[in-house]
């Protein structure tokens, strides 16, 4: 549900309610915000009750308010009715990354990383097939009479004049939710569950007594800037990869698809990338990934057919470093895991939806080929920052300590 607004945003700007770049960016940009201005308070919960109803009433929020946002259009509302729920769905999301990726990376603390990519691999592969799904329902969603006269009068008038098309059948997908919210509420530990782990934790680490140490302030700032400038590529690129497409005159279902290949791409080199993680200086692997991508960001543009189609899915591997930035934010401020995780992930939503908006603008102003130029640019400045924080250093947990008995994670 979180990637197909894209593909959702370019067809309705197209068969609906007419919209520009700088329109669809802050649309997606507001949901991001929302989401990630509540991660550290919904990730300071999180440490204290396990998030159990927090995970799961957080999806259901997430589908029912961005469903009540294209119901609001399906009834003829404008952009700005449009825009509140679509805003207000980011709560949702802020509410279920903080307990996701703590649980994650607390089964196991000696793989920390690998298990955190775990959780965003299948995170990804879900963004993945969001925008494929959309595409298809939508293909055949919509009219094709500006085929019939397009020189004569688009150029005029706009294809929205002549064009009309429906997103009823998007609402299909909202059954989807349905056995994964059940499935949260079932199996997250619930609070009591939870501060029983919790304790018995704290009895087995040998640093049980000492105190948790203050946050490391210069290193959070080099955080703060390098994580800002890699949300210019990751994930202002592919929120405005359906409207470039789209305009090269690819369908629904094409354009939905080359956003799905960035998706799955990410989440399963993310995967990889995690495990390379527990073996290796995390920072490094950042950069290079980073470095990697940048010509491929210079590039897509100007592409077409499978071209376009391999630069997507590099580029969308080399974005798979979620769980990394994760792992590094966690060691800045070990014994506050939730909390750490939510302030790092809602950052990196924050500045992704700022990237949304600058993307978005500059899109405008110098057309697409020349805001991805300087968004490859952009990428590949930032990959050095990333050298200059400390190295994240293993935790070496007991075996006692990743006992299922001794330290029970289960519901109830």
């Amino acid at each position: 549900f979180m990637s197909m607004r894209s593909v959702l945003l370019a067809f309705i700007s197209s068969y609906i309610l007419p919209m520009s770049s700088r329109n669809i960016g802050l649309a997606v940009s507001a949901v991001d915000l929302s989401g990630s201005i509540s991660q550290p308070f919904f990730g300071w919960i999180a440490d204290k009750t396990g998030g159990r109803w927090l995970g799961a009433l957080g999806v259901a929020w997430t589908v029912s308010f961005i469903l009540l946002s294209m119901l609001v259009v399906m009834a003829g509302g404008s952009y700005w009715l449009m825009f509140i729920p679509l805003a207000i769905a980011g709560f949702g999301s802020g509410a279920f990354h903080p307990v996701g990726s703590m649980h994650a990376t607390d089964v196991d603390h000696n793989r920390a990383a690998s298990n955190a990519s775990w959780f965003f691999m299948f995170g990804q592969l879900g963004l993945g097939l969001g925008p494929a799904l959309v595409g298809l329902l939508l293909n055949n969603a919509h009219t094709t009479r500006g085929a019939w006269f397009k020189a004569a009068i688009n150029p005029a008038f706009g294809s929205y004049v002549i064009e009309s098309g429906s997103i009823a059948p998007v609402f299909i997908l909202g059954l989807l939710a349905i056995p994964a919210v059940i499935l949260m509420a079932v199996t997250i530990p619930n609070r009591g569950k939870f501060a029983e782990s919790v304790r018995a934790r704290r009895a087995l680490s040998t640093a049980a007594d000492a105190p948790v140490p203050p946050i490391p302030k210069i290193p959070f700032a080099i955080l703060a800037v390098a994580v800002t400038l890699r949300s210019f590529s990751n994930p202002a690129i592919v929120t405005f990869m359906p409207l470039i497409f789209q305009s090269k005159g690819w369908s629904p279902s094409e354009y939905g698809l080359l956003s799905s290949a960035f998706w799955v791409a990410s989440g399963l080199a993310g995967l990889w990338l995690g495990q390379l993680g527990d073996r290796y200086d995390v920072r490094r692997l950042i950069m290079l990934s980073l470095i990697i991508s940048a010509p491929g960001i210079f590039l897509l543009p100007d592409l077409t057919g499978a071209g376009a189609f391999a630069i997507a899915i590099l580029v969308g591997a080399m974005g798979g470093t979620h769980s990394l930035i994760v792992v590094l934010a966690q060691n800045l401020m070990p014994g506050r895991k939730g909390f750490a995780s939510g302030m790092i992930l809602g950052f990196i939503f924050a500045t992704g939806a700022v990237g949304n908006l600058i993307v978005g603008e500059m899109i405008d102003r110098m057309g697409a080929e020349g805001a991805f130029r300087v968004v490859a640019l952009v990428t590949l400045v930032g990959a050095f920052l990333w050298l200059a924080l400390p190295r994240a250093k293993p935790q070496h947990i007991t075996p006692e300590m990743n006992d299922p008995e001794a330290v029970p994670l289960g519901a109830d």
